[in-house]
């Protein structure tokens, strides 16, 4: 989502998880069956419907209306940021997680191993299926750059370059998945059309589609082994576009792309798909008279066969408050007594501050107030104390602001700005900002540079509490180089114009 005020050592310690050193070939992304011989123990099949949907910067009660009356079991809800608890509240959903913007009629566990780029969700007792939720960056929108002449090469380069590397720091993951036998879905805002839509048949039927186009997101998903559910169903892009997401706004008569999917893999079989929007709009099959989200929404349900869980030890969330309660779902197959332990990040089990006695299987909880502001490992041991399972958590601070640095305080003209933060508050599209001294107030103020504080990756990775970022010829917004003068970088909260804390520099000629 654009800002619309503008001055100018992966560690998987499931034993059931194995590498995945197979290249995919692209597949039937079409088949409505990509799985037929598990390798967990598979449970009962269940019918599961999932939405994805972009409620535009936090949304508000007509879009909670639409999630409370669609009802899927798991939402994918993008742009949701910190109002996501509100949101549950409000559309009765029992499980949320922020960081991952998910809603879930069950259970959400992040998994150890997962590195916070996926959960696994306990769609029945003791067994799950793997889901993702991203949102790509949307600069550089590939459509616009095609109606404005970009060739398809600078395009293509582009997408790889802004889509294409985020979305592979989730592919492996999504690879090995599957080839375990899970279940995996994928919803997102891609940001990015699909090869299945810029076809020989689709040329010329929308502004841009001059050829058939390659898309390099959607081909990476393929290769990796996921389906587009939504051409599962409507097989032909031409008769059914499936538009979701339009420049200009569809609701002032735009028209433009489909850029909001959902992709499953591993045992499941897609039942239905369909958009969900204005009342009246082109292909939607579920209409609301006020639809306030810049992006319809994709309603899809799926047969799917839940795997076991595996030995892990998982969280609701790797996020948590000073004084938060950190509540851990453990499992341990063969294992008749465990003990859950917390220790400072990296460390061994005889660096112990916390420890809880459990059993097999099961639910314990932590109180963090004790927990100095820093990041944690929990860790599961069998009775002998071999250690089974390890994950990560980070206790912020509820008091102190962001501590935003710079390299130095003047820079040149024209001279790289390193920026680093810490104790930052970790959402995804947290992001910096510089201002005119004179004219720094976000809120009414226009932004000069900026950028993500994840990059193009924001939407991908996990959020973090740290890290840096260097200013220059290649940041968006302008004037680059900056003139003299005084300036002011703010550190702003989840793509809107909240500071966080801020830090001053001058730059001299």
């Amino acid at each position: 989502m654009a800002h619309i005020r503008s001055g100018s050592s992966r560690l998987l310690l499931w034993p059931l998880v194995v590498a995945l050193a197979v290249g995919i070939g692209l597949v039937n992304p079409a088949a409505t069956s990509a799985f037929a011989s598990p390798k967990l123990v598979a449970g009962e099949q269940v019918e599961l419907s999932v939405l994805v949907y972009n409620i535009e910067y936090s949304g508000d009660a007509s879009t909670d209306r639409v999630i409370r009356e669609i009802d899927a079991d798991i939402v994918g809800v993008l742009e949701s940021y910190n109002r996501l608890p509100e949101i549950a509240r409000k559309t009765g959903y029992p499980y949320y997680n922020v960081s991952l913007q998910l809603l879930s009629k069950f259970p959400i566990l992040e998994p150890s191993g997962a590195e916070g780029l996926y959960s696994l969700i306990e769609v029945e007792p003791g067994y799950v299926v793997a889901f993702f939720n991203t949102h790509l960056d949307y600069v550089k929108y590939g459509p616009s750059r095609l109606v404005k002449g970009f060739s398809e090469k600078a395009v293509t380069q582009s997408e790889i370059i802004v889509r294409a590397n985020s979305i592979n720091i989730l592919t492996p993951d999504i690879s090995s998945l599957i080839g375990q036998g899970y279940p995996v879905f994928l919803t997102g805002d891609l940001n990015s059309p699909s090869t299945l839509d810029y076809t020989k048949a689709t040329v010329g039927t929308r502004a841009g589609i001059d050829s058939a186009m390659r898309w390099p997101v959607s081909d990476a998903l393929f290769k990796a082994g996921m389906r587009d559910a939504y051409r599962d169903v409507h097989r032909n892009p031409v008769r059914v576009p499936g538009i979701t997401m339009v420049d200009p706004d569809f609701r002032k008569g735009g028209s433009g792309d489909r850029i909001d999917y959902i992709y499953a893999g591993g045992p499941s079989t897609t039942l239905t798909s369909t958009v969900v929007g204005e009342l009246g709009g082109p292909d939607v099959g579920i209409g609301f008279k006020k639809w306030t989200s810049d992006h319809r929404a994709v309603l899809s349900t799926f047969q799917v066969t839940p795997v076991a869980l595996p030995t892990t030890v998982s969280l609701n969330t790797r996020m948590l408050n000073q004084g938060d309660t950190l509540n851990v779902r453990y499992n341990a197959p063969g294992y008749s007594s465990t003990s859950i332990i917390v220790v400072p990040e990296g460390a061994t089990k005889s660096a112990a501050i916390l420890t809880n006695s459990t059993s097999e299987s099961g639910s314990t909880s932590f109180a963090t107030t004790a927990l100095s502001p820093a990041g944690y490992d929990i860790v599961m041991l069998s009775s002998n104390g071999t250690e089974l399972a390890r994950n990560s958590f980070w206790v912020r601070s509820t008091g102190a602001g962001v501590d935003l640095q710079s390299g130095a305080d003047t820079y040149k003209v024209g001279e790289p700005i390193d920026i680093s933060w810490t104790n930052g508050p970790a959402n995804r599209w947290d992001w910096i900002g510089v201002y005119r001294a004179g004219a720094a107030n976000p809120n009414k103020d226009d932004y000069l540079l900026w950028g993500y504080v994840g990059g193009h990756n924001s939407g991908a990775l996990p959020p973090q509490v740290s890290g840096s970022m260097t200013l220059g010829a290649q940041s968006q917004g302008k004037p680059w180089p900056l003139p003299p003068g005084d300036y002011r970088i703010h550190y702003l909260l989840t793509d809107q114009y909240k500071s966080a804390g801020y830090h001053d520099i001058k730059v001299v000629k």
